[in-house]
């Protein structure tokens, strides 16, 4: 199995402060399959303050016996996404994927070519901004050995010839552990732990500072599994920033999720957020 790509080290404790938490939003998550395989992703969200509405319709039709994937999708500020990607064609483990955007409104497009290569001990990617200008070209690398991994991201700039991103990650993963720490552009450090401390527990633990300044950010979260359609978490940080959240699965398909942000801080003041999300699915 190969290494997990740049962007998703240490998402398993990026997951726990993230996932089950819909503060200050009215969402509702539809998603559907018909028998001839192409998938209906919808996503809406309502601003509880501003009141402003924000929804998408994704639709992804795939072709297994070629490998071929093709993804669109639109938004209520009228952008249209297409996506065509073809898989383990070429060769086993490589991904090639070609992704455009279009604004109809203000004429704005752009678009993206992509490269991505997975093996048992590497995982390498690759995109490339098309822009007759200059492209930018995004690369990252992961290797992983026994359990460690070593990962590598940059981002050069061709019109300005020179290198805008340069970040380096060291960690560990096992089953039930994974640590990960990051040094960005050689100013930003963070580090994340993720625990799984039995079948029904996940523990998560985030840590970052900034060189120069004295301001650091700590929180720390965890999930608990209640039964087979309910589960609890909770996630509290250093600013004093409470997060409390339930998620029951209703029924076979359609999951109800609530959740709530309190400031530890100013908890007199009000100001106080809660989130409310339903999925749906057929």
């Amino acid at each position: 199995m190969a290494p997990p790509s740049y962007s998703d080290l240490g998402k398993q404790a990026r997951d726990i402060f993230s996932k089950g938490y819909n503060f200050g939003l009215w969402k509702l998550d539809p998603k559907t399959k018909t028998s001839s395989g192409i998938e209906f992703n919808t996503a809406g969200h309502s601003n509880q303050e501003s009141g402003k509405v924000f929804g998408s319709l994704e639709t992804k039709y795939k072709v297994k016996d070629y490998g071929l994937t093709l993804t669109e999708k639109w938004n209520t500020d009228n952008t249209l996404f297409t996506e065509v990607a073809v898989q383990d064609q070429l060769l086993e483990g490589l991904k090639l994927s070609l992704e455009g955007n279009f604004a109809p409104q203000s004429g704005n497009k752009s678009g993206k070519f992509k490269v991505a290569y997975g093996h048992e001990n590497v995982k390498a990617d690759s995109d490339v901004n098309i822009d007759l200008k200059g492209p930018l070209i995004n690369a990252s690398a992961v290797l992983g050995y026994q359990g460690w991994l070593a990962g590598y991201q940059s981002a050069f700039d061709t019109q300005q010839s020179k290198l805008t991103t340069n970040n380096f990650a060291l960690g560990y993963a096992t089953k039930d552990f994974v640590l990960h720490t990051a040094v960005n552009d050689g100013q930003e450090f963070s580090g994340s732990i993720f625990q799984r401390t039995s079948d029904k527990l996940d523990v998560g633990v985030q840590l970052s500072w900034a060189s120069g300044t004295s301001n650091t950010k700590f929180a720390i979260g965890a999930k608990y599994q209640l039964d087979d359609d309910a589960s609890v978490r909770a996630k509290v940080n250093n600013a004093s920033q409470v997060g409390l959240g339930y998620q029951q699965k209703l029924r076979d398909g359609i999951t109800l999720t609530l959740s709530t942000l309190v400031d530890g801080k100013n908890f007199n003041a009000g100001g106080h957020k809660i989130g409310v999300g339903l999925e749906l699915e057929a």
